[in-house]
């Protein structure tokens, strides 16, 4: 993938690629919204993920986390904030996904 500058190319890149599936970050888990499915730390990988900060602002902060799980045969896309106003409901699945990422891609 070419280097992307802004969340929303790296999302429509992502799509291309195939992760079609767009996560919501709860508890202990992943839930996809395409899918009625609950997909837990043991369950996916990551596969790429992309680290944005903001020019001015905090909020601007996210990370994106292209998942696959061979178990669901499924492959998407978690957005998650990080910093001051991080989700801190979903801690312990922050964890095991940085637990799982190779060294950063990092677009400004």
């Amino acid at each position: 993938m070419d280097a992307m500058t802004t969340l929303s190319q790296t999302l429509t890149a992502l799509k291309k690629e195939g992760y079609t599936e767009d996560f919501n970050l709860k508890q202990n888990y992943l839930e996809g919204r395409n899918f009625a499915i609950r997909v837990f730390a043991d369950d996916f990988v990551v596969d790429k993920h992309f680290r944005f900060e903001g020019d001015s602002s905090p909020d601007d902060e996210a990370v994106v986390y292209a998942i696959s799980s061979v178990k669901y045969q499924v492959k998407g896309t978690l957005v998650n904030g990080y910093g001051l106003y991080s989700d801190s409901v979903a801690n312990e699945l922050v964890k095991a996904l940085h637990a799982k990422v190779s060294p950063a891609y990092s677009a400004k």
